[in-house]
């Protein structure tokens, strides 16, 4: 595989959120790295996030691993046990299962990068910490539901 030429990689903007939470990731976008690499195991995303914006609503993921490491600028991660500073070289990681809900915010007046690497799990269930909200992904398919697994209809 040749080395892979950034300016090539199609940018991804916003998320697969419905309203009203698409709107919240205004900001965001990102480089699918891993698809452009045909990669297909483990995700491997460079996300950017403009001054003010925030990376996802924060999350746990029932079946994968995610890995984070800074690449450029500033961001808070915000996790249950409060918020943290990360600069260009800071990492964390995710387990999978573990319920620490996790998002990172750009309160910087620069733009701030991050790489995600994830494994790619053939089912994969997000539950989002603050909202009343789960994404169940299988097959490339999302389905939107509630946290007890009933159909998204929309905030309650």
């Amino acid at each position: 595989m040749p080395k892979l030429d950034l300016s090539k990689v199609p940018v991804k903007t916003g998320s697969i959120y419905p309203e009203p939470y698409a709107t919240m990731m205004k900001g965001r976008s990102s480089l699918r790295l891993g698809d452009a690499a045909g990669l297909t195991q483990f995700g491997a995303n460079l996300v950017i996030l403009e001054p003010g914006a925030l990376s996802s609503l924060r999350h746990w993921h029932l079946n994968e691993d995610e890995f984070v490491m800074v690449t450029e600028g500033e961001c808070v991660m915000v996790q249950d046990e409060g918020e943290t500073v990360m600069r260009a070289g800071d990492c964390a990681g995710f387990p999978a299962g573990s319920t620490n809900g996790h998002h990172f915010l750009n309160r910087s007046d620069k733009v701030a990068k991050f790489l995600v690497v994830g494994t790619k799990a053939p089912r994969e269930v997000a539950t989002y910490s603050d909202h009343d909200f789960r994404i169940e992904i299988e097959g490339g398919k999302a389905r939107f539901t509630y946290r007890d697994g009933t159909e998204w209809t929309g905030v309650r």
